[in-house]
């Protein structure tokens, strides 16, 4: 459990900072690994939160790694982690990319196109690729839909080319939006598997592996189902499908493994009405949208948020320092803080282990990327 006085070796750091207890990082991934199959392997998703002790941390621990780009492949190479440790999940690739991947020795790709098989084939000859099928993301607070996966007949299609290629179809992956809160995604994907391995065997191949995807949530301001709930129930739906003869399982957790080890810690840089007869304070942060808190956008994941000041509490409406009127953290869910908030209050926003500093902006209104620090 995260505590004020964790924080205290940072007090005297300029705002906004975010701190990650990899403790905590390391229970979540015990946690995980003590719920799953022998069998199954953990692929922690990088972009996730790329900070190399977090890296470093779970490699210790044995996990392996899934990454979005080259540039998440050296940082994980730099770490001493083994490429036959790597996948590269993006369905989005440069075929000099795949190229210098297959270079550092990765053999397994996520393909969900023609075109990417074709790039494949040509510069990662006879490595082991995956299919992504398309999943519509219902029931998680920030969905994945219609940018990556195909329909399953499109799947079948790809598979016979893969073959022609000379690439080895390893099986089927999807994503069914992160942070899910509907456990009963995973069973419509996994009957899509099923299916697909039915399909591909009538071709003559024989795939052996489902990529779960990511997807298990962390805590925010509103409970999920304890991990334990979503892992028996998407073993089970894998049983009702396959038997007791279910394939190679990997699952790519991100946010189920960082999210709930990292504090931001943010100031309160001005708190004004734009009216005299107003409700509401508007309470401005030294960080927003564009400097880690992207996953407030639309309000989607609501983190809990506590303040150094006690007193009567007052509902206010958050939002960020820059010069963007999107730059709005919570205007309808109204958050509440103490009455007598003074400009220069600290607030700690938490669970922001996971996409913060991965998606903070470079220097957009020439704020900088937001710090991080471990303990």
């Amino acid at each position: 459990m995260w505590t004020l006085e964790k924080l205290s070796a940072f007090e005297n750091e300029s705002t906004p900072y975010l701190v990650v207890d990899l403790t905590v990082v390391e229970r979540n991934y015990k946690a995980l690994a003590s719920v799953l199959p022998k069998s199954a392997k953990i692929y922690y998703s990088v972009k996730a939160n790329p900070g190399q002790p977090i890296i470093k941390k779970l490699a210790d621990l044995g996990a392996y790694f899934d990454i979005a780009s080259v540039f998440e492949l050296d940082k994980v190479l730099a770490c001493g982690v083994a490429p036959s440790r790597l996948s590269y999940g993006n369905t989005i690739k440069k075929e000099k990319d795949i190229a210098y991947a297959f270079k550092k020795g990765i053999t397994l790709y996520a393909c969900d196109s023609q075109a990417e098989l074709e790039k494949q084939a040509r510069v990662a000859p006879g490595t082991d690729v995956f299919f992504r099928i398309i999943t519509d993301g219902s029931g998680a607070d920030w969905p994945l839909s219609k940018k990556f996966g195909s329909h399953p007949l499109m799947i079948t299609n790809l598979i016979d080319k893969a073959k022609k290629l000379g690439l080895n179809s390893r099986g089927i992956s999807f994503h069914v939006g992160s942070q899910q809160r509907d456990i009963g995604q995973w069973n419509n994907a996994i009957a899509h598997c099923y299916h697909l391995f039915k399909m591909a065997k009538e071709r003559g191949v024989s795939l052996n592996l489902i990529n779960l995807g990511g997807g298990l949530p962390t805590s925010y301001l509103y409970a999920t189902q304890p991990l334990t709930t979503y892992i028996s129930e998407i073993y089970r739906f894998l049983k009702e499908d396959f038997g007791e003869d279910i394939p190679e399982t990997i699952i790519e957790p991100g946010r189920a493994l960082v999210g709930d080890a990292g504090v931001l810690v943010s100031e309160i840089v001005l708190i004004s009405k734009k009216a005299s007869s107003d409700l509401y304070n508007w309470v401005y942060l030294d960080v927003g949208i564009f400097g880690g808190l992207v996953e407030a956008l639309g309000e989607s994941i609501k983190y809990p948020i506590r303040c150094n000041r006690q007193g009567t509490a007052k509902k206010v409406i958050l939002a960020g320092p820059t010069c963007d009127s999107m730059d709005v953290l919570y205007q309808d869910h109204k958050y509440e803080l103490p009455e007598d908030i003074q400009i220069g209050d600290k607030l700690f926003i938490y669970s922001t282990g996971a996409y913060t500093t991965s998606y903070s902006s470079v220097e957009f209104n020439g704020f900088p990327p937001l710090k991080s620090f471990y303990l």
